[in-house]
């Protein structure tokens, strides 16, 4: 073959036998071209083509019924434009046509065309200019397996495992896509929340709980529009899309989502009830300025969590006093972490009256935030957001370690009292209860005798296994331990009767009671002392406010009593005097009484 400028062959162009080449160049170029393990052909400067290798001619067979040549003779832009007549064909064929002209270097795209069999064939393309001539070799690469393989890779990172649909980047995708819509249509998202999933997966097994969740999607799907998506973003979470809905719209949606939980999921032969709480945020027309799905997600979020604490089975939805709470809440955590490294907290102290004696058992210690711009601030404001930003577990132990400092102090005073400690249901969840006890015991010197460790009813019930298990290992080291909020919570009395605890505290909406119905309260608060009596436990009246309740619970036998008709809570320091003045007028009172005693009569 000769070659036109450095490096560059030139085919002549008669090399097809029909043109009267030789019969060795033909054999040879035909050779040269069978070797190409790829479908490849010789196109001449119009498109025509001169030559097929072998790969080309089994392919080409495939396509034997359709209306077009593809043998020698054949125009390869015409046969390609037949395959498939549109911009991507289009712009093939003219890059082939400027390669041909000498106007690029080379051809190299990747080409889709429908196979006769079904499905979508995809080739690798590339041309290259052989002469100055025009002529031109352009080679087919399948690459169908890669591409699929791609496709199936690129849509499992798009997609939820479990449930097939939109996962969350993917749904944030689809949801900022909305937003760019030109049209402004309004848009608004659901963050719908499975109330009692939890549950479902503890007692029924993680497998039924995907079981229940695929089911659940399919639910949804069918209850939504058809211009919806439904997306998960993990866990109980799902996401939906609603285009071209306004807030009116959007609720009538959630609605028809929480009604496709009034049928039970049938779960392994059990039929399974569930609620959903669902929160909604939309963007309407005018947008916000820059307004982004991540925007909307957390807004829908913060409405389902607002709809949750509601009661669950609520639907919310956002309003912007959500997000100035949450901004406060995360303030508020920054401010507390600062609290409890510089020594903002401080405790105050509720006595509790053994009742049989009239004298004091001890005291419970209360947490108090000394801010320093708000002052006092009450547990009720901060302890939910130390729970909720995983600061509970340093504000427990500073708890437990300042209470039983000033317990081991007062003891050395001589005031050898039980002194109790509130502890969050989350220090129980952690697990590290037992360890956090016995380090502040070991570094206060305090007698585990002197301290009860106080946990809420629903707290112990919500887990009684893992709580019984903690609280007997409690037991077993000398510490006491109360049942709190007794009568406001859930348990069983089976749960009840397995909970290793000492202390059985009566909530105070029992001792306070209903006021036109007083022998109903006087039942309700015998019936608790009762059973604690029963199971071994001594029984705390809480909330006793008037002279009348603390003699009603002195009558049903209750053993202590607390509340503000015996004291108020105080810090530190007024409660040593408080101790040291009911002391005094104790000893006053008992020799006054001797002293009578001992008087002659007259």
């Amino acid at each position: 073959m000769r070659r036109d400028g450095p490096g560059k062959p030139e085919l002549p162009l008669d090399v097809h036998r029909h043109a009267g080449a030789s019969d060795r160049d033909a054999v040879l170029v035909e050779a040269v071209l069978d070797a190409v393990p790829s479908p490849t052909c010789l196109l001449d400067p119009e498109g025509r083509m001169l030559l097929g290798n072998q790969a080309w001619t089994t392919r080409s067979r495939t396509y034997a019924d359709l209306r077009f040549q593809v043998g020698i003779g054949a125009n390869y832009y015409d046969m390609a434009l037949s395959l498939r007549d549109d911009a991507v064909s289009r712009a093939m064929v003219a890059s082939l046509q400027e390669l041909a002209r000498g106007e690029r270097d080379e051809v190299s795209l990747d080409y889709s065309f429908p196979h006769p069999l079904g499905g979508t064939r995809w080739f690798h393309v590339h041309g290259s200019r052989v002469d100055q001539a025009g002529h031109v070799v352009v080679t087919h690469t399948d690459i169908t397996s890669r591409v699929q393989a791609e496709q199936a890779a690129t849509w499992r990172a798009r997609h939820d495992h479990l449930t097939e649909l939109p996962n969350r980047a993917h749904l944030h995708e689809l949801i900022d896509a909305e937003l760019r819509n030109p049209d402004l249509t309004p848009v608004a998202v659901l963050f719908l929340d499975v109330d009692g999933f939890k549950d479902v997966n503890d007692s029924l097994g993680h497998e039924l709980g995907d079981q229940l969740l695929r089911q659940l999607a399919d639910r949804l799907i069918a209850g939504t529009r058809g211009q919806d998506t439904v997306g998960r973003l993990g866990g109980d979470e799902f996401v939906v899309l609603c285009r071209d809905c306004d807030a009116d719209g959007a609720e009538i949606l959630a609605q028809r989502c929480q009604a496709i939980f009034e049928q039970p999921f049938e779960l392994a032969g059990r039929s399974v009830r569930l609620s959903a709480s669902i929160g909604i945020a939309g963007a309407g027309s005018p947008r916000p300025a820059m307004v982004r799905s991540t925007d909307l997600v957390r807004d829908a979020d913060l409405a389902m969590y607002a709809a949750k604490a509601a009661g669950r089975n609520r639907i919310h939805v956002f309003s912007a006093d959500l997000r100035t709470a949450v901004q406060r809440k995360v303030q508020l955590a920054g401010e507390l972490r600062d609290a409890i490294d510089g020594n903002q907290l401080v405790l105050h102290y509720q006595p509790v009256l053994d009742l049989p004696s009239g004298e004091v058992a001890g005291a419970e210690a209360l947490v108090r935030w000394q801010h320093p711009e708000r002052g006092l601030v009450g547990p009720c404001e901060f302890i939910p957001v130390a729970e909720q930003s995983e600061l509970i577990g340093p504000l427990t132990r500073w708890v437990l370690g300042e209470a039983t400092r000033q317990a081991a102090e007062w003891v050395r005073r001589g005031f050898p009292l039980l002194w109790g400690v509130n502890i969050s249901p989350a220090a129980l969840a952690a697990g590290t209860l037992v360890r956090d006890v016995a380090e502040a015991l070991a570094a206060s010197g305090l007698a585990p005798e002197h301290l009860i460790v106080e946990l809420t009813e629903s707290c112990v019930a919500e887990d009684a296994e893992r709580a019984a298990a903690q609280l007997a290992a409690l037991r077993r080291s000398g510490v006491e331990v109360a049942i709190d909020d007794f009568g406001t919570g859930y348990s069983s009395l089976g749960q009840l009767v397995n909970i290793p605890a000492g202390v059985l505290k009566i909530d105070r909406s029992l001792v306070v009671g209903a006021p036109d119905r007083p022998s109903q309260s006087t039942a309700a608060i015998a019936a608790v002392v009762g059973l604690a009596r029963a199971c071994g436990m001594r029984s705390l009246a809480e909330g006793v406010e008037t002279a009348e309740q603390l003699a009603l619970a002195t009558e049903l036998g209750c053993t202590y009593a607390q509340g503000f008709h015996i004291a108020s809570p105080m810090p530190a320091e007024q409660l040593t005097s408080w101790l040291a003045t009911r002391r005094s007028a104790r000893a006053g009172r008992a020799a006054l009484g001797s002293a009578t005693a001992a008087a002659p009569r007259r």
